[in-house]
C-alpha cells in the first residue's frame, strides 16, 4: 500500500533526496566575477570614454597596447561566464518543464561560449595587428 505523498512532511519528503552538492561553488563563482567585473567594468567605460571622438587608427593601436587587451578580454571572459553563471539561476528557478530547461541551459551555454569566444578573438585580432 502506497503512502499518500500529499499526508508526508515536508522534511519526510525532502529526506533521501540529496543535494546536488554544487550550490556553493556557483554561488562563489558567481560572486567572485561580479567583484572582478567592478573594476573592470569601471576600466572599460573609462577607456570607451576616453576614445570617443578618437578615429580608427587611435583605436586600434590603444586596444593593441598589452595591458589593455589584457584587460579587455578578462572583462569580456568575466562577463560572459557572470552571465552564464546568472542565465543558469533564472532558468533553473523559472523553467519547470524537463526538457525545455535542459534546452534553455544548452543554449545559455552556447550562446555564452560562442559571443565570449567571438569577443575575445576579436580583441586578439586587433591586438595583433590582423
Amino acid at each position: 500500500m502506497k503512502v499518500n505523498d500529499n499526508l508526508r512532511t515536508p522534511l519526510k519528503r525532502a529526506r533521501g533526496l540529496g543535494s546536488a552538492k554544487d550550490g556553493t561553488g556557483h554561488f562563489i563563482n558567481q560572486r567572485i566575477t561580479a567583484i572582478a567585473l567592478v573594476p573592470l567594468t569601471l576600466y572599460v567605460v573609462g577607456l570607451v570614454v576616453w576614445l570617443i571622438g578618437a578615429d580608427y587608427a587611435t583605436v586600434r593601436v590603444t586596444v593593441a597596447q598589452p595591458w589593455n587587451a589584457i584587460l579587455l578580454v578578462a572583462f569580456l571572459v568575466a562577463s560572459f561566464w557572470h552571465a552564464k553563471l546568472g542565465m543558469q539561476v533564472i532558468v533553473e528557478d523559472y523553467v519547470h518543464t524537463p526538457w525545455l530547461a535542459a534546452v534553455s541551459q544548452l543554449a545559455v551555454i552556447f550562446v555564452c561560449a560562442l559571443a565570449g569566444l567571438a569577443s575575445v578573438l576579436a580583441v586578439i585580432r586587433i591586438s595583433l595587428g590582423a
